[in-house]
């Protein structure tokens, strides 16, 4: 029986070369020049580091411009957690990159096959994967389809 994953996973390759290419950037422009302002990378957490507010969200721009350059999506950013005072007078925010499907959105993508019984499809959470089996090729073809155009929260691939 035919089957397709649906993940949530970022290439951490791309990922790194954009992290590398910002932090070179910043070391070289003038306005940063002389502050403590950063971008490092723990397996998937990014840390911006920089004097002020101002400075955080100027280091956040050169980031996103450098994934933006690198084709990563920028969706799979998680900014949720605020800025917090790190030593000394410098802050620190933590962006945390998102990989494999939490349970909410399994059951968001679960619900959103359901619903379309026309296909007559299946789908189940494996994990941080969700699996989608069905008889016909071309109905999880349309399944596809579906994914993409009504989830927009997430870059999935399939």
């Amino acid at each position: 029986m035919p089957s397709f994953d649906v993940l949530l996973k970022p290439n951490t390759v791309e990922l790194k070369n954009a992290v590398d290419q910002a932090q070179k950037e910043i070391s070289t422009r003038f306005d940063f020049r002389g502050t403590p302002a950063a971008v490092e990378q723990k397996e998937l957490e990014l840390t911006i580091i920089g004097n002020s507010d101002f400075q955080v969200k100027q280091v956040r721009d050169v980031l996103i411009g450098k994934l933006a350059k690198r084709n990563v999506d920028v969706r799979f950013l998680d900014e949720s957690k605020p800025m917090e005072k790190a030593s000394g007078d410098t802050l620190k925010q933590l962006i945390v990159v998102k990989s494999g499907i939490d349970k909410d959105l399994g059951k968001k993508i679960q619900t959103l096959i359901k619903e379309a019984k026309a296909l007559k499809l299946s789908a189940s959470l494996q994990g941080d994967v969700v699996r989608v089996t069905g008889a016909k090729r071309d109905s999880l073809q349309e399944a596809i389809q579906l994914i993409r155009t009504k989830i927009t929260e997430a870059p999935l691939s399939f």
